[in-house]
């Protein structure tokens, strides 16, 4: 009997709690890293709190810094922070499998159960080459990130620009928002449409999601090479239609919106040209999809402007890459609810697609839990930190989306705030992602039926 109670008790597997705990871990690991004296500039002890807030910013790929990362941290501990934006914007579980693959262990069940939870795909088929393709097409992305900015970094920062391109190229493309070329982000590189160009690429495509990637590439080669049947190519199916065209709709949104609000504030676009006004305005509506960047003052911003701000900081980037947010997907979904409602119709549908009701449910619970993260966070925030509302919702809605833009509210931030922040970053990191498996976990039936009863609403 005792061995029938103790397989009743045994936990079922939780792809939820795998991931939470390679994030926890990889953040405690980091921290203690960035305590040591030899990570540190000045090879001083770095505050357990400020340690702890840095490697949780990097590990979920935010930006936010209580200590700025150009001048506090030595080479090491900048490498450290480059290692943890790496693992954090690859997924944890992704480095863990290949792990075991070099080490020549057996990838089971389990482990593609993981895989394809993370990843977003309804395949068990060739997840562990997908992973390897995830990752050697990451570093070739980034190398050639590096090859393009490096050189213009070289002109400003000597030898030290080759270091400045690798890590910008790594924490542009896991959308960090980390540099260490100052104190100012990209703010002296503002009229520098190189620089603005590369960067916006790197975001713009590691913020997309792999899956996409996958399909494109696939096409585009067989289009020019035929090396594959045309019906083995995979369809440019509505998934990926959904994320070029809500990218594309939310740059060219974000960059309206900003160059129209801050035309003539002197603080941000007012002083420059039409030409140094578009690029900024477009730079800023890149990097609000989860990088962290900044080529003008956030502080500076309008609060009509801020409040646009947090509303595609809160969206984010597109499910399966680096960028954080409830996704792109999700929004499209809930608008494309309450439009079908509008029209009476008793389904979602978006060109001319049928959205399933459990993929409308799953929409709403993570737009519900987000905007449930982003609320207490705020209200305790404000309780324990006071300061300006505006820059305290900025600074909140930013870490659940994974930005790392901030109004300067950062580095007045009290222990009981940077607690506060951290736990938003982590969760906001972790949510989304979590509550997808959560609802995709097939040991959840429908099992009971309840009768059926109208509710008025509105």
């Amino acid at each position: 009997m005792s061995k029938i109670r103790n397989i009743f008790r045994r936990k079922p597997f939780s792809a939820t709690r795998v991931l939470a705990y390679g994030f926890l871990v990889s953040i405690l690991c980091g921290a203690l890293l960035l305590m040591l004296p030899v990570s540190s500039a000045g090879g001083t002890r770095t505050a357990f709190i400020d340690a702890l807030f840095t490697a949780t910013t990097s590990v979920c790929v935010t930006g936010l810094v209580t200590v700025p990362t150009f001048s506090h941290w030595s080479f090491f501990g900048q490498f450290v922070i480059l290692i943890l934006i790496q693992i954090g914007g690859l997924c944890v579980i992704t480095f863990t499998i290949l792990f075991w693959v070099i080490m020549g262990r057996r990838i089971g069940l389990k482990e593609r159960l993981l895989l394809q939870a993370a990843y977003n795909v309804d395949t068990m088929r060739g997840l562990v080459d997908m992973a390897w393709n995830i990752v050697r097409g990451a570093l070739i992305v980034e190398a050639c990130g590096a090859l393009l900015i490096t050189p213009r970094f070289i002109m400003d920062f000597g030898a030290n620009g080759i270091w400045a391109g690798i890590f910008h190229a790594v924490s542009a493309f896991c959308n960090a928002g980390m540099d260490v070329i100052g104190p100012d982000s990209f703010a002296a590189y503002r009229s520098d449409l190189w620089v603005n160009l590369v960067t916006s690429a790197l975001i713009i495509l590691g913020g997309i999601g792999f899956p996409v990637w996958w399909i494109i590439l696939r096409r585009i080669r067989n289009r020019f090479t035929r090396i594959e049947p045309y019906a083995k190519v995979p369809y440019l199916g509505l998934y990926p239609k959904t994320v070029l065209l809500m990218t594309g709709a939310l740059l060219l949104f974000g960059t309206a919106a900003v160059l129209l609000l801050e035309y003539t504030n002197p603080e941000t676009l007012g002083p420059l040209s039409f030409g140094e006004k578009l690029l900024a305005a477009f730079f800023q509506s890149v990097t609000l999809r989860t990088a962290g960047f900044y080529t003008i003052s956030q502080g500076g911003l309008r609060n009509s402007t801020c409040l646009i701000s947090c509303i595609l900081m809160f969206i984010g980037g597109s499910p399966s890459g680096t960028a954080g947010g409830i996704k792109t997907t999700t929004f499209l979904i809930l608008v494309s609810t309450a439009l079908s409602m509008l029209k009476e119709k008793d389904y979602t549908e978006f060109l001319h697609r049928k959205i399933s009701e459990n993929t409308v449910r799953r929409a709403l619970a993570i737009f519900m839990a987000s905007f449930a993260v982003t609320l207490i966070s705020l209200i305790i925030l404000t309780a324990v930190n006071p300061g300006s509302f505006i820059d305290s919702f900025f600074e909140v809605v930013s870490a659940i989306g994974t930005v790392g833009l901030s109004r300067g509210f950062t580095e007045y931030l009290n222990t009981a705030g940077k607690l506060v922040i951290i736990a938003t970053m982590y969760l906001g990191r972790i949510g989304p992602i979590s509550l997808s498996m959560f609802f995709n976990s097939s040991r959840f039936q429908n099992l009971i039926s309840y009768a059926e009863e109208p509710l008025s609403v509105g």
